[in-house]
């Protein structure tokens, strides 16, 4: 197994982070919520806030206003490297997790689908093995993510060329978990 780095946050989605109608629809990271563990299942992720509660992610199957239908993406990776380039790009107000991945981790440079398309899996620090993850598909940006990240609405032209930078895993990638498995911050993805 080769190392990529340990998971520096996990987080959930309360709700939506997209709010509004087309093609006026804005961009809030407000729903996003770090949390101290993540219960990582085929059909999504559930996160422990505090100790007290596991708290549904809303692309669990099972939230009442799921963006996961299909099963296919309820769980999304990102790294730390990338943050660091959009944060170049875009400014500070691009803090670590505001794209809405469930885990990030430390990475030293950025990471492309074709490195990550054979799976990653989650190992303690013991590297003991916790949970498999298969890489789906990257996450495409989307137009209210982009104006948000620039500070409101731009030209097409302009709105293009950064959609274009955003893509190719910039924003992170959807998997499927093949198993079920509880992951903590200090845990560490790898490559199998």
């Amino acid at each position: 197994m080769r190392d990529v780095g340990a998971i520096v946050r996990l987080q959930i989605q309360r709700s939506s982070l997209k709010t509004g109608e087309k093609p006026h629809r804005r961009y809030d990271p407000a729903p996003l919520l770090s949390v101290e563990r993540l219960a990582v299942t085929p059909d999504g992720v559930l996160g422990l806030s505090d100790g007290d509660a596991w708290l549904v992610d809303v692309h669990h199957r099972a939230h009442p206003q799921t963006k996961n239908e299909d099963g296919l993406h309820g769980v999304s990776v990102g790294f730390t490297a990338h943050y660091d380039a959009m944060r170049a790009r875009f400014g500070d107000h691009l803090t670590p997790g505001c794209a809405g991945e469930n885990l990030l981790a430390v990475a030293a440079r950025r990471l492309g689908y074709d490195e990550l398309a054979g799976g990653i899996a989650v190992v303690d620090r013991d590297g003991r093995e916790l949970v498999r993850l298969q890489v789906l598909q990257v996450a495409h940006p989307c137009r209210p993510f982009t104006g948000w990240a620039l500070g409101g609405t731009v030209e097409a032209q302009v709105l293009k060329e950064h959609l274009q930078f955003l893509d190719d895993g910039m924003r992170g990638f959807y998997c499927r978990a093949t198993g079920t498995g509880i992951v903590a911050v200090g845990d560490r993805l790898v490559l199998p």
